[in-house]
């Protein structure tokens, strides 16, 4: 009984601590003074702000994202996907609706962390570069340019790419199979234990270095160019598109568009090189990726895989997939960006991507 006492009490004093240190940063915050937790909470709201993004806007475009994949691995021995339309009707008459999603509850569960990190980190990393740009330079008032946020960018993409590299790499090859492949990945847990299991710890990050390097043009040029087109329309306000200072929902998903465009464009051969290297090693694949063989194609490394690809199906193949993948990643890139800032608008979120 004393036991329980004395845990009771400690339960007591606890929320009784809670209370009064909730009321303190609130008495604080009306003061204008920020209490300690207040930093803490607006960083968890700008990771879900950052998380719900990723997870609406890859969800959106599902059945284009998984196309896209099976036209950059297809084996150019064994043609089944020729084009966008072919290649959905062909998903549709073959796998039905669930085909045309097949790998999406893994690129969630992947893309919401993902995108989640690389918002938050590009958040610090700019504020971290315009306080050293601002102290080298003696301007307090110092913007960050457009090549200072392109490193933000990349540093971010790079951070976040890194810490869930594992789960884009089975997501990819769970996007691939088919109910016709030999071996099933019953999930992307099961598929992560398999992959481990049978090709070792460094299967689970074969085409890193091409992802690390794609990062620079991708996300950085995104962020970069969204954020400057933003910013120049604010400033210039041609026909009037701001309002009081701030975008209109329709421009800005216009600004993630066009900024979502340029970086995919520069960086999809090394997204083609990243997807075939995954493929590598793996003995259960389908036809599709295999052909005639009994196993894909091996590479050793990133510039044989290049060297290889370019050799056997041309330098087109390095854009395989371009089609859909421009589709997608409009829509996509655009309703992240937005649906990014309208979440931490509506989370109350202090914190900007222009700050």
């Amino acid at each position: 009984m004393a036991s329980e006492d004395v845990v009771g009490k400690s339960r007591g004093d606890t929320a009784v601590t809670t209370i009064v240190n909730l009321a303190e940063e609130a008495k604080l915050a009306r003061e204008g003074v920020k209490g300690p937790g207040h930093q803490v909470l607006t960083i968890c709201k700008s990771l879900v702000a950052g998380g719900v993004a990723g997870g609406v806007s890859r969800t959106a475009v599902a059945p284009l994202e998984r196309l896209k994949i099976l036209l950059q691995v297809q084996n150019p021995h064994s043609i089944k996907y020729n084009g966008t339309i072919q290649g959905l009707k062909y998903i549709w008459r073959t796998e039905g609706l669930r085909g045309l999603f097949k790998g999406n509850g893994t690129n969630c569960a992947r893309i919401v962390p993902n995108s989640a990190v690389k918002f938050f980190s590009y958040e610090q990393a700019s504020k971290g570069i315009l306080w050293a740009y601002r102290q080298q330079t003696g301007d307090e008032d110092a913007q960050l340019s457009p090549l200072l946020r392109l490193g933000a960018g990349a540093c971010a993409g790079i951070i976040a790419m890194s810490a869930t590299y594992p789960m884009d790499m089975v997501r990819g090859r769970i996007t691939v199979q088919t109910d016709k492949s030999p071996y099933q990945y019953r999930g992307m847990f099961h598929a992560l234990g398999t992959v481990y299991r049978e090709e070792g710890f460094r299967a689970l990050y074969r085409g890193w270095l091409p992802s690390v390097i794609g990062v620079v043009p991708y996300v950085g040029l995104n962020f970069a160019v969204y954020e400057s087109l933003k910013d120049w329309l604010l400033q210039t306000n041609p026909l009037g598109l701001a309002n009081d200072n701030e975008l209109h929902v329709v421009t800005r998903l216009g600004c993630g568009a066009v900024a979502g465009t340029i970086g995919q464009t520069v960086a999809y051969p090394l997204d083609v090189i990243r997807r075939r290297m995954q493929m590598v090693g793996w003995s259960h694949a389908d036809s599709i990726v295999t052909g005639q063989s009994k196993e894909a194609l091996q590479y050793n490394g990133m510039i044989d895989a290049f060297r290889k690809t370019v050799r056997h199906e041309g330098v087109g193949a390095l854009y395989k997939g371009l089609v859909p993948n421009s589709v997608k990643v409009v829509p996509s890139i655009a309703i992240a960006f937005v649906t990014y800032e309208i979440v931490k608008d509506v989370l109350g979120v202090e914190m900007r991507i222009s700050d």
